[in-house]
């Protein structure tokens, strides 16, 4: 099968890579040239432009940084698709973008899905990770082993953009809970309470949550994880911000009161700002802790 991989970086590249090993034929396209030449080493054919990618392809994957990138590469790629190409945007963005993007294909007679992960750049490598799926069911059964080439769970949201809504909800919901796991965990030193034995009690008990037990953000406490690296992402504290920004859009486009994904958005922009954007997420624990009182 004939697959066009536009968009090679962190997560698109070794993506692009996985679905090389298990037998596609593919055939990508970046605007940075480093990009496509280590695609390139890993059995990705090297295409001149996005249309060039494009042609001839059964099915053509996109992953850029924001919803404006999507709608101006479909507007320019839509025309070399032929007919039945199967569009899956991998990108994260905001909800009515995806839907717009939808509506173009839609509109070129050709299916799309928007199919955002989770897992980070070691799920991308991995190819285990988690594809957030809309689109028609259709559409859906075409894509679904494509994505099973590069993840490990593959689950149906619903319509158009609803895959979007999905991953927004739930990188809000894993923002939040790394900021609550942080804080108690500076709590815990300012009333002399070792971190070991907050964790032992609080992964036993009501506290426990993904943010504490698979990736606490205290160095030497629990599974290894980017804080037992000087916090080097896995997922950098940029990415949360944008999709914690992208939550707070929809919250506002709908009227859906969230106060605490607001304060998670508030709290990781000053984080951002103040030097943390190429960190790991988990070290907000770090804003945090300088910003409690002696």
């Amino acid at each position: 099968m004939k697959i066009a991989f536009i968009g090679l970086g962190h997560m698109g590249g070794p993506m692009a890579a996985n679905l090389a090993a298990k037998g596609f034929a593919v055939t990508g396209f970046d605007i940075v040239p480093a990009n496509l030449e280590k695609a390139a080493g890993q059995g990705v054919a090297a295409a001149k432009s996005a249309e060039d990618a494009v042609e001839g392809a059964e099915a053509v994957i996109t992953m850029v940084p924001a919803g404006q990138h999507v709608l101006d590469l479909y507007r320019h790629i839509l025309k070399s698709a032929r007919p039945k190409t199967l569009f899956i945007d991998c990108s994260t963005i905001d909800v009515a973008s995806a839907r717009e993007a939808h509506g173009l294909a839609q509109r070129a007679r050709l299916q799309s899905l928007d199919a955002p992960v989770s897992g980070g750049t070691a799920g991308a490598a991995a190819a285990t990770l988690t594809f957030m799926v809309g689109g028609e069911k259709s559409a859906f059964e075409r894509g679904q082993p494509i994505l099973a080439a590069m993840g490990k769970r593959i689950v149906h949201c619903g319509a158009a953009g609803a895959g979007q809504a999905a991953k927004i909800c739930n990188n809000m919901i894993l923002g939040i809970s790394m900021i609550a796991v942080s804080e108690a965990f500076v709590l815990a030193e300012k009333l002399g309470l070792d971190a070991q034995a907050l964790y032992d009690v609080a992964s036993a008990a009501s506290g426990q949550c993904w943010s504490l037990t698979t990736y606490c953000p205290v160095p030497g406490v629990g599974p290894k994880s980017p804080a037992d690296n000087d916090y080097r992402p896995g997922f950098a504290a940029a990415l949360m911000l944008k999709d914690l920004a992208l939550a707070q859009q929809a919250a506002e486009e709908t009227g859906a009161a969230t106060p605490l994904g607001a304060h998670a958005e508030q709290l990781y922009r000053r984080f951002n700002e103040e030097g943390g954007a190429t960190q790991d997420f988990s070290a907000i624990i770090r804003h945090l802790a300088a910003s409690s009182r002696e």
